[in-house]
Protein backbone atom coordinates (compact mmCIF):
# COMPACT_ATOMS: atom_id res chain seq x y z
CA UNK A 1 0.00 0.00 0.00
CA UNK A 2 1.06 3.52 -0.84
CA UNK A 3 2.13 5.41 2.28
CA UNK A 4 2.39 9.31 0.32
CA UNK A 5 -1.62 9.29 1.75
CA UNK A 6 -0.75 8.58 5.21
CA UNK A 7 1.97 10.93 5.47
CA UNK A 8 0.23 13.45 3.54
CA UNK A 9 -3.28 13.50 6.00
CA UNK A 10 -0.40 12.90 9.12
CA UNK A 11 1.70 16.26 7.64
CA UNK A 12 -2.02 17.77 7.60
CA UNK A 13 -2.86 17.02 10.91
CA UNK A 14 0.87 18.47 12.12
CA UNK A 15 0.82 21.76 10.34
CA UNK A 16 -3.14 22.00 11.70
CA UNK A 17 -1.85 22.18 15.36
CA UNK A 18 1.17 24.25 14.86
CA UNK A 19 -1.05 26.79 12.96
CA UNK A 20 -3.24 26.87 15.51
CA UNK A 21 -0.78 27.59 18.35
CA UNK A 22 0.55 29.69 16.49
CA UNK A 23 -2.19 31.92 16.42
CA UNK A 24 -2.19 31.35 19.75
CA UNK A 25 1.10 32.44 21.11
CA UNK A 26 1.24 35.10 18.59
CA UNK A 27 -1.99 36.55 18.24
CA UNK A 28 -3.50 36.17 21.86
CA UNK A 29 -5.11 39.75 21.65
CA UNK A 30 -7.48 38.28 18.93
CA UNK A 31 -8.29 35.10 21.37
CA UNK A 32 -9.20 37.50 24.14
CA UNK A 33 -11.62 39.37 21.73
CA UNK A 34 -13.23 36.45 20.92
CA UNK A 35 -13.69 35.12 24.29
CA UNK A 36 -15.24 39.01 25.34
CA UNK A 37 -17.54 38.65 22.53
CA UNK A 38 -18.64 35.21 22.81
CA UNK A 39 -21.83 34.91 25.52
CA UNK A 40 -21.49 32.30 27.99
CA UNK A 41 -24.46 30.27 28.50
CA UNK A 42 -25.07 31.53 31.88
CA UNK A 43 -25.27 35.10 30.51
CA UNK A 44 -27.85 33.70 27.79
CA UNK A 45 -29.95 32.22 30.25
CA UNK A 46 -29.98 35.29 32.27
CA UNK A 47 -30.71 37.33 29.73
CA UNK A 48 -33.60 35.22 28.56
CA UNK A 49 -32.03 34.02 24.92
CA UNK A 50 -31.88 30.09 23.96
CA UNK A 51 -28.13 29.18 24.00
CA UNK A 52 -28.77 28.07 20.18
CA UNK A 53 -30.08 31.56 18.92
CA UNK A 54 -27.78 33.37 16.59
CA UNK A 55 -26.39 36.32 17.74
CA UNK A 56 -24.59 38.85 15.91
CA UNK A 57 -21.34 40.62 18.09
CA UNK A 58 -20.38 44.18 17.00
CA UNK A 59 -17.59 46.47 18.62
CA UNK A 60 -19.07 49.75 19.78
CA UNK A 61 -16.66 51.20 21.46
CA UNK A 62 -14.57 53.33 19.58
CA UNK A 63 -17.76 55.02 18.51
CA UNK A 64 -19.55 55.37 21.57
CA UNK A 65 -16.38 57.04 23.01
CA UNK A 66 -16.64 59.69 19.99
CA UNK A 67 -20.02 60.29 20.42
CA UNK A 68 -20.95 60.16 23.62
CA UNK A 69 -24.30 58.18 24.80
CA UNK A 70 -27.21 58.53 22.74
CA UNK A 71 -29.85 58.21 24.92
CA UNK A 72 -29.87 60.38 27.19
CA UNK A 73 -32.57 62.67 28.13
CA UNK A 74 -32.25 66.72 29.19
CA UNK A 75 -34.67 68.40 31.21
CA UNK A 76 -36.58 70.99 30.19
CA UNK A 77 -37.10 73.77 32.26
CA UNK A 78 -36.75 74.07 36.03
CA UNK A 79 -40.00 72.50 36.33
CA UNK A 80 -38.49 69.08 35.66
CA UNK A 81 -36.87 69.51 38.77
CA UNK A 82 -39.89 69.38 40.58
CA UNK A 83 -40.35 66.18 41.97
CA UNK A 84 -38.35 62.55 42.83
CA UNK A 85 -36.69 64.05 45.46
CA UNK A 86 -34.58 61.07 47.93
CA UNK A 87 -36.01 59.13 50.74
CA UNK A 88 -32.86 58.40 53.52
CA UNK A 89 -32.43 56.76 56.07
CA UNK A 90 -32.34 59.28 59.38
CA UNK A 91 -29.07 57.91 61.35
CA UNK A 92 -29.41 58.90 64.47
CA UNK A 93 -32.57 58.55 65.25
CA UNK A 94 -32.93 55.27 63.39
CA UNK A 95 -30.02 53.97 65.62
CA UNK A 96 -31.27 55.68 68.86
CA UNK A 97 -34.94 54.07 68.30
CA UNK A 98 -34.49 50.80 66.72
CA UNK A 99 -37.06 52.04 64.04
CA UNK A 100 -35.93 52.87 60.54
CA UNK A 101 -37.12 56.31 60.31
CA UNK A 102 -36.84 57.69 56.46
CA UNK A 103 -37.25 61.73 55.57
CA UNK A 104 -38.48 62.51 52.34
CA UNK A 105 -36.22 64.77 51.24
CA UNK A 106 -38.98 67.27 49.47
CA UNK A 107 -36.14 70.73 50.31
CA UNK A 108 -34.02 69.35 47.17
CA UNK A 109 -36.86 69.90 44.80
CA UNK A 110 -34.96 72.12 41.93
CA UNK A 111 -37.52 75.35 42.14
CA UNK A 112 -38.33 76.77 45.05
CA UNK A 113 -36.62 73.93 47.22
CA UNK A 114 -39.71 72.94 48.92
CA UNK A 115 -43.18 70.15 48.69
CA UNK A 116 -45.02 73.29 47.73
CA UNK A 117 -42.95 73.13 44.56
CA UNK A 118 -44.80 70.27 43.71
CA UNK A 119 -48.60 72.15 44.34
CA UNK A 120 -47.24 75.68 42.63
CA UNK A 121 -46.61 73.52 39.43
CA UNK A 122 -50.06 71.46 39.30
CA UNK A 123 -51.80 74.94 40.45
CA UNK A 124 -50.72 76.66 37.64
CA UNK A 125 -51.01 73.81 34.97
CA UNK A 126 -54.38 73.05 36.01
CA UNK A 127 -55.37 76.62 35.63
CA UNK A 128 -53.95 76.38 32.07
CA UNK A 129 -55.72 73.57 31.37
CA UNK A 130 -58.95 75.17 32.20
CA UNK A 131 -58.35 77.99 30.10
CA UNK A 132 -57.60 80.71 33.26
CA UNK A 133 -54.42 81.56 32.97
CA UNK A 134 -52.68 82.16 29.55
CA UNK A 135 -48.52 82.19 29.50
CA UNK A 136 -47.15 85.87 28.36
CA UNK A 137 -50.18 87.54 28.35
CA UNK A 138 -49.57 89.58 31.23
CA UNK A 139 -51.49 87.13 33.79
CA UNK A 140 -50.66 87.77 37.48
CA UNK A 141 -51.19 85.42 39.76
CA UNK A 142 -51.90 85.90 43.10
CA UNK A 143 -51.65 83.79 46.45
CA UNK A 144 -51.88 84.19 50.39
CA UNK A 145 -48.56 82.20 51.98
CA UNK A 146 -46.63 82.03 54.88
CA UNK A 147 -43.45 82.17 53.07
CA UNK A 148 -43.05 78.59 51.03
CA UNK A 149 -45.82 78.21 48.34
CA UNK A 150 -45.24 82.03 47.18
CA UNK A 151 -41.27 81.36 46.77
CA UNK A 152 -42.31 78.47 44.79
CA UNK A 153 -45.06 79.94 42.88
CA UNK A 154 -42.08 83.08 41.97
CA UNK A 155 -40.11 80.74 40.75
CA UNK A 156 -42.52 78.44 38.48
CA UNK A 157 -44.22 82.11 37.30
CA UNK A 158 -41.19 83.05 36.09
CA UNK A 159 -40.37 80.08 34.33
CA UNK A 160 -43.92 79.82 32.26
CA UNK A 161 -44.20 83.27 31.62
CA UNK A 162 -46.37 84.93 34.79
CA UNK A 163 -45.80 87.52 37.20
CA UNK A 164 -46.66 86.74 41.09
CA UNK A 165 -48.11 88.87 43.96
CA UNK A 166 -47.76 87.19 47.13
CA UNK A 167 -49.74 88.20 50.19
CA UNK A 168 -47.66 87.48 53.48
CA UNK A 169 -47.81 88.01 57.44
CA UNK A 170 -45.46 90.62 58.55
CA UNK A 171 -44.59 88.38 61.49
CA UNK A 172 -43.04 85.32 59.66
CA UNK A 173 -39.35 85.79 59.05
CA UNK A 174 -37.90 88.08 56.76
CA UNK A 175 -35.73 85.82 54.25
CA UNK A 176 -38.46 84.39 52.88
CA UNK A 177 -40.03 88.29 51.74
CA UNK A 178 -36.76 89.19 50.88
CA UNK A 179 -36.13 86.15 48.12
CA UNK A 180 -39.42 86.66 46.64
CA UNK A 181 -38.80 90.53 45.81
CA UNK A 182 -35.52 88.89 44.32
CA UNK A 183 -37.48 86.35 42.31
CA UNK A 184 -39.74 89.64 41.14
CA UNK A 185 -42.39 89.03 43.01
CA UNK A 186 -44.95 91.80 44.35
CA UNK A 187 -44.85 91.01 47.94
CA UNK A 188 -47.25 92.52 50.42
CA UNK A 189 -46.70 91.90 53.90
CA UNK A 190 -49.64 92.73 56.05
CA UNK A 191 -50.49 92.77 59.95
CA UNK A 192 -51.33 89.02 61.01
CA UNK A 193 -55.39 88.88 61.23
CA UNK A 194 -57.75 86.36 61.93
CA UNK A 195 -59.88 84.65 58.35
CA UNK A 196 -62.74 86.59 59.07
CA UNK A 197 -60.69 89.90 58.57
CA UNK A 198 -60.48 91.20 55.08
CA UNK A 199 -56.86 92.13 55.47
CA UNK A 200 -56.13 88.43 56.24
CA UNK A 201 -53.38 87.78 53.50
CA UNK A 202 -55.20 85.05 52.12
CA UNK A 203 -58.03 87.57 51.72
CA UNK A 204 -56.34 90.32 50.70
CA UNK A 205 -54.87 88.34 47.64
CA UNK A 206 -58.70 86.62 46.78
CA UNK A 207 -59.74 90.93 46.60
CA UNK A 208 -56.29 92.18 44.91
CA UNK A 209 -57.01 88.89 42.03
CA UNK A 210 -60.69 90.13 41.55
CA UNK A 211 -60.02 93.63 41.36
CA UNK A 212 -56.96 92.73 38.72
CA UNK A 213 -59.24 91.03 36.71
CA UNK A 214 -61.75 93.89 37.00
CA UNK A 215 -59.73 96.45 35.74
CA UNK A 216 -59.55 97.16 31.79
CA UNK A 217 -56.48 99.58 31.94
CA UNK A 218 -54.35 96.81 33.51
CA UNK A 219 -52.43 93.63 31.07
CA UNK A 220 -54.02 90.35 31.48
CA UNK A 221 -56.03 88.74 34.41
CA UNK A 222 -55.90 88.02 37.87
CA UNK A 223 -55.86 84.41 39.25
CA UNK A 224 -55.92 83.62 42.51
CA UNK A 225 -54.50 80.59 43.53
CA UNK A 226 -56.16 79.41 46.54
CA UNK A 227 -53.87 76.84 47.88
CA UNK A 228 -55.79 75.73 51.00
CA UNK A 229 -59.35 75.04 48.52
CA UNK A 230 -58.12 74.18 45.62
CA UNK A 231 -57.74 70.18 44.88
CA UNK A 232 -54.93 70.91 42.55
CA UNK A 233 -53.11 70.77 46.00
CA UNK A 234 -53.54 67.80 47.31
CA UNK A 235 -53.90 66.02 43.96
CA UNK A 236 -50.29 66.96 43.24
CA UNK A 237 -49.49 64.52 46.65
CA UNK A 238 -51.45 61.67 45.61
CA UNK A 239 -50.19 62.11 42.07
CA UNK A 240 -46.14 62.67 43.45
CA UNK A 241 -45.13 62.25 46.83
CA UNK A 242 -47.33 59.34 47.46
CA UNK A 243 -46.38 57.09 44.45
CA UNK A 244 -43.03 58.38 45.09
CA UNK A 245 -42.62 57.37 49.21
CA UNK A 246 -44.76 53.69 47.69
CA UNK A 247 -41.83 53.07 45.11
CA UNK A 248 -38.57 54.23 47.82
CA UNK A 249 -40.12 52.06 50.23
CA UNK A 250 -40.26 48.85 48.65
CA UNK A 251 -43.87 47.52 50.05
CA UNK A 252 -42.80 48.19 53.41
CA UNK A 253 -43.94 50.94 55.40
CA UNK A 254 -45.40 51.15 59.02
CA UNK A 255 -46.41 54.60 59.80
CA UNK A 256 -46.25 57.87 57.57
CA UNK A 257 -45.73 61.36 59.71
CA UNK A 258 -47.01 64.71 58.42
CA UNK A 259 -47.65 68.60 59.98
CA UNK A 260 -50.39 70.03 58.41
CA UNK A 261 -50.77 73.95 56.53
CA UNK A 262 -53.27 73.71 53.69
CA UNK A 263 -53.41 69.49 54.60
CA UNK A 264 -52.80 69.16 50.75
CA UNK A 265 -49.45 66.80 51.59
CA UNK A 266 -50.94 64.19 54.19
CA UNK A 267 -54.11 64.10 52.08
CA UNK A 268 -52.52 63.20 48.91
CA UNK A 269 -50.36 61.28 50.28
CA UNK A 270 -52.69 59.41 52.69
CA UNK A 271 -55.07 58.64 49.92
CA UNK A 272 -52.17 56.87 47.72
CA UNK A 273 -51.06 54.59 50.25
CA UNK A 274 -53.76 53.71 52.60
CA UNK A 275 -55.55 51.30 50.02
CA UNK A 276 -51.57 50.27 49.23
CA UNK A 277 -50.68 49.61 52.54
CA UNK A 278 -53.99 48.66 55.20
CA UNK A 279 -52.32 48.57 57.86
CA UNK A 280 -50.49 51.62 57.17
CA UNK A 281 -50.98 54.35 60.14
CA UNK A 282 -51.33 58.07 59.03
CA UNK A 283 -50.28 60.34 62.10
CA UNK A 284 -50.85 64.13 62.10
CA UNK A 285 -48.01 66.39 63.99
CA UNK A 286 -49.84 69.63 65.16
CA UNK A 287 -47.71 72.42 66.34
CA UNK A 288 -48.99 74.46 69.59
CA UNK A 289 -51.74 76.70 68.61
CA UNK A 290 -53.20 74.96 66.00
CA UNK A 291 -56.56 73.61 65.55
CA UNK A 292 -56.22 70.15 63.68
CA UNK A 293 -55.16 68.30 66.90
CA UNK A 294 -58.83 68.53 68.34
CA UNK A 295 -60.36 68.13 64.99
CA UNK A 296 -58.33 64.67 64.13
CA UNK A 297 -59.00 63.37 67.69
CA UNK A 298 -62.74 64.97 68.63
CA UNK A 299 -63.86 66.07 64.82
CA UNK A 300 -64.47 69.28 65.83
CA UNK A 301 -61.67 72.67 65.40
CA UNK A 302 -62.71 74.24 68.95
CA UNK A 303 -64.94 74.95 71.54
CA UNK A 304 -67.99 76.39 70.72
CA UNK A 305 -67.46 79.62 72.22
CA UNK A 306 -64.36 79.82 69.50
CA UNK A 307 -66.10 78.59 66.19
CA UNK A 308 -65.28 80.31 63.12
CA UNK A 309 -66.23 83.40 62.87
CA UNK A 310 -66.08 84.88 65.72
CA UNK A 311 -62.64 84.29 67.07
CA UNK A 312 -60.71 87.22 66.85
CA UNK A 313 -57.03 86.27 68.28
CA UNK A 314 -53.41 85.64 66.52
CA UNK A 315 -54.05 82.41 64.69
CA UNK A 316 -51.44 79.99 65.96
CA UNK A 317 -49.55 80.84 68.54
CA UNK A 318 -46.06 78.72 67.61
CA UNK A 319 -42.59 79.56 66.26
CA UNK A 320 -43.01 77.34 63.67
CA UNK A 321 -43.79 77.96 60.64
CA UNK A 322 -45.96 76.44 57.83
CA UNK A 323 -48.04 73.80 59.44
CA UNK A 324 -50.49 74.48 61.77
CA UNK A 325 -54.08 76.54 61.16
CA UNK A 326 -57.26 77.06 62.80
CA UNK A 327 -59.96 76.48 60.91
CA UNK A 328 -61.15 73.60 58.17
CA UNK A 329 -59.83 73.79 54.55
CA UNK A 330 -61.00 71.55 51.66
CA UNK A 331 -57.21 69.90 51.01
CA UNK A 332 -57.06 68.88 55.03
CA UNK A 333 -60.78 67.56 54.83
CA UNK A 334 -60.01 65.92 51.46
CA UNK A 335 -57.91 63.36 53.48
CA UNK A 336 -59.09 63.69 57.17
CA UNK A 337 -60.90 60.34 57.48
CA UNK A 338 -57.80 58.30 56.57
CA UNK A 339 -55.68 60.39 59.85
CA UNK A 340 -55.80 57.86 62.31
CA UNK A 341 -54.07 59.66 64.70
CA UNK A 342 -52.61 63.78 66.02
CA UNK A 343 -50.09 64.27 68.33
CA UNK A 344 -49.08 67.63 69.83
CA UNK A 345 -45.71 69.09 69.21
CA UNK A 346 -44.64 72.00 71.02
CA UNK A 347 -41.62 74.71 70.67
CA UNK A 348 -39.36 73.39 73.25
CA UNK A 349 -39.81 69.94 70.97
CA UNK A 350 -39.40 71.42 67.87
CA UNK A 351 -36.56 73.57 68.25
CA UNK A 352 -34.63 70.83 70.28
CA UNK A 353 -35.54 67.79 67.46
CA UNK A 354 -34.14 71.38 65.22
CA UNK A 355 -30.92 71.36 67.15
CA UNK A 356 -30.13 67.37 67.40
CA UNK A 357 -30.94 66.65 63.73
CA UNK A 358 -28.00 68.98 62.72
CA UNK A 359 -25.67 68.06 65.38
CA UNK A 360 -26.23 64.63 64.73
CA UNK A 361 -27.04 64.19 61.10
CA UNK A 362 -25.82 67.49 59.28
CA UNK A 363 -29.73 67.91 58.57
CA UNK A 364 -30.54 72.06 58.89
CA UNK A 365 -34.06 71.93 58.48
CA UNK A 366 -36.83 74.31 59.77
CA UNK A 367 -39.60 72.76 61.28
CA UNK A 368 -39.98 69.46 63.72
CA UNK A 369 -39.49 66.38 63.37
CA UNK A 370 -39.91 65.62 67.38
CA UNK A 371 -42.67 63.89 66.68
CA UNK A 372 -40.98 60.95 64.39
CA UNK A 373 -38.59 59.67 67.73
CA UNK A 374 -41.90 59.91 69.80
CA UNK A 375 -44.64 58.14 67.58
CA UNK A 376 -40.70 55.36 67.25
CA UNK A 377 -41.05 54.74 70.94
CA UNK A 378 -45.11 54.13 71.08
CA UNK A 379 -44.69 51.57 67.85
CA UNK A 380 -41.45 49.67 69.29
CA UNK A 381 -38.62 48.76 67.37
CA UNK A 382 -38.49 47.45 64.15
CA UNK A 383 -40.74 49.77 62.25
CA UNK A 384 -40.65 51.96 59.62
CA UNK A 385 -41.78 55.32 59.48
CA UNK A 386 -41.54 57.60 56.40
CA UNK A 387 -41.73 61.79 57.29
CA UNK A 388 -41.53 64.67 55.14
CA UNK A 389 -38.43 66.84 55.93
CA UNK A 390 -40.15 70.06 53.97
CA UNK A 391 -37.62 72.84 53.56
CA UNK A 392 -33.99 74.51 54.44
CA UNK A 393 -32.97 76.33 58.08
CA UNK A 394 -31.72 78.85 55.79
CA UNK A 395 -35.26 80.34 55.32
CA UNK A 396 -35.68 79.98 59.06
CA UNK A 397 -32.80 82.09 59.95
CA UNK A 398 -34.29 85.12 61.71
CA UNK A 399 -36.73 83.48 63.75
CA UNK A 400 -37.38 79.99 64.49
CA UNK A 401 -32.83 79.19 64.41
CA UNK A 402 -32.33 82.55 65.77
CA UNK A 403 -34.26 80.93 69.15
CA UNK A 404 -32.79 77.50 68.55
CA UNK A 405 -29.07 79.27 68.77
CA UNK A 406 -25.84 77.82 67.62
CA UNK A 407 -24.84 74.10 67.43
CA UNK A 408 -21.44 74.83 68.34
CA UNK A 409 -19.19 71.98 69.31
CA UNK A 410 -22.01 70.17 70.96
CA UNK A 411 -21.68 66.27 70.50
CA UNK A 412 -23.48 65.16 73.25
CA UNK A 413 -27.35 65.40 73.24
CA UNK A 414 -29.68 63.23 74.77
CA UNK A 415 -32.74 61.96 72.55
CA UNK A 416 -34.46 61.27 75.75
CA UNK A 417 -33.91 65.15 77.14
CA UNK A 418 -35.94 65.90 74.16
CA UNK A 419 -38.99 63.51 73.99
CA UNK A 420 -41.55 64.36 76.51
CA UNK A 421 -42.74 60.74 78.42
Amino acid sequence: MDSRPRLFLTTAFLCGVLLTLGFKDFYPDLERRFRRKRPTSSTLAAAGLESKAQIDLEDHTEKDLRSGTQDVKIAEGIGACVGNTPLFRIKSLSEETGCDILGKAEFLNGAGGSPKDRVALNLIKTAEEQGLLTPHSGDTIYEGTVGSTGISLATICRARGYLAHICMPSDVATEKSDLLLKLGAVVDRVPPAPIIDPMHFVNRARNLATDHTADPSRPGRGYFADQFENPANWQAHFEGTGPEIFQQCGGKLDAFVAGAGTGGTIAGVARFLKPRFPSLRVILADPQGSGLFNRVKYGVMFDTLEKEGTRRRSQVDTVVEGIGINRVTANFEAGRELIDDAIKVNDKEALAMARWLAEKDGIFVGSSSAVNSRLAHQMGPGHRIVTILCDSGTRHLSKFWAQAGNIGGKTDSDLNDIIRP
